[in-house]
């Protein structure tokens, strides 16, 4: 299936889509010394979250999808080099609105992320 949304989303920042199907995607971010917020080479949660919305917004792979809201659990920390999967799947459907689940996962295939996306598709582009 061909990606419909977020076409010029940079990769560097935002992971880089390794899938996408009917209802699901799934998003590998390798963690760079960029995103890194102290000496202890902690990352900065905004990139793992950046990487799971963009799951979200390919899983319902629509032009015209946003995010409405987002209820996240950051479970376990990522550091410089980390590689992390996040995989997304439409779990609801009603009207415009799509709940979208996304699990992150480390390389030993321990969950770091879970994250709860309310999606909206709307009729035309929210800045147009």
């Amino acid at each position: 299936m061909q990606l419909k949304t977020h076409l010029a989303i940079n990769q560097s920042l935002c992971g880089q889509l390794l899938s996408v199907d009917e209802g699901t995607a799934i998003v590998k971010i390798n963690t760079t010394a960029e995103m890194v917020v102290d000496d202890h080479k902690l990352v900065h949660g905004g990139f793992i979250f950046g990487a799971a919305d963009y799951a979200a917004m390919a899983a319902v792979n629509d032009p015209n999808v946003v995010l409405g809201s987002a209820e996240v659990k950051f479970l376990k920390p990522s550091k410089s080099g980390d590689s992390v999967l996040l995989k997304a799947k439409v779990v609801e459907t009603k009207g415009k609105r799509r709940r979208v689940d996304v699990e992150g996962v480390d390389e030993s295939g321990i969950t770091i992320f879970s994250g709860i996306f309310i999606c909206f598709v709307l009729e035309k582009h929210v800045l147009g």
